[in-house]
């Protein structure tokens, strides 16, 4: 029977805010418990198990983080578009590292494609891209550049990685800069690849 107060919103939240005070890899159903001052089995009846509770936890903060994103992105083109979308990216992983693992985890596509706070990602960062010209299969090489930097740079800031006596945020600013430059200068796909992208 399933205690009264408690429901599946109510524990993956917990699990977020849990995620970012101990670690997304440190979140169990036992800590969950003891937070709500219940017994494990009592979380049964909201969440099916740890997998099914990271994978909600990912797509709560991944919900949370495109949200933001989309907010800083309102309005804007070009080099802005890219700088706020790069600056809510960054704001979110440095302030939420937690929910911010969570994000990086692999789901299954078919609960991504059912989830609209998650569609908005590609269609955000897809629109984004487009304004650069590019189209498949560019976008997709676009995109994984995009994600590799932000997420290398956020893993490196995080854990203290930048040790030169260079301050950081300038060097986000150049790294934001020389990714607009690659995007407005793009090597385009030509040739068989081109026309399979087009074709599917």
């Amino acid at each position: 029977m399933a205690r009264a107060g408690l429901s599946g919103e109510r524990v993956v939240a917990a699990a977020a805010e849990l995620a970012d005070e101990v670690g997304f890899e440190r979140v169990t159903l036992s800590a969950l418990a003891r937070r709500f001052g219940v017994k494990d089995a009592s979380l049964y009846s909201h969440v099916r198990g740890m997998e099914d509770l990271r994978t909600r936890l990912a797509l709560y903060a991944g919900g949370e983080l495109i949200d933001q994103i989309a907010v800083a992105v309102a309005g804007r083109a070009g080099r802005e578009a890219l700088a706020a979308f790069a600056g809510a990216y960054r704001a979110y992983a440095l302030r939420h590292p937690g929910r911010y693992a969570a994000t990086q985890i692999r789901v299954d596509q078919s609960l991504i494609a059912g989830t609209p706070a998650l569609r908005r990602t590609a269609e955000l960062t897809y629109g984004m891209l487009r304004g650069y010209g590019l189209e498949e299969p560019d976008l997709t090489d676009a995109v994984r550049l995009l994600r590799s930097t932000f997420h290398g740079y956020c893993a490196l800031e995080s854990t203290g990685g930048f040790g030169a006596d260079r301050d950081v945020q300038a060097s986000w600013d150049k790294a934001v800069d020389a990714l607009h430059l690659a995007l407005e200068h793009w090597p385009r796909e030509t040739g068989p690849n081109r026309q399979k992208a087009e074709e599917r």
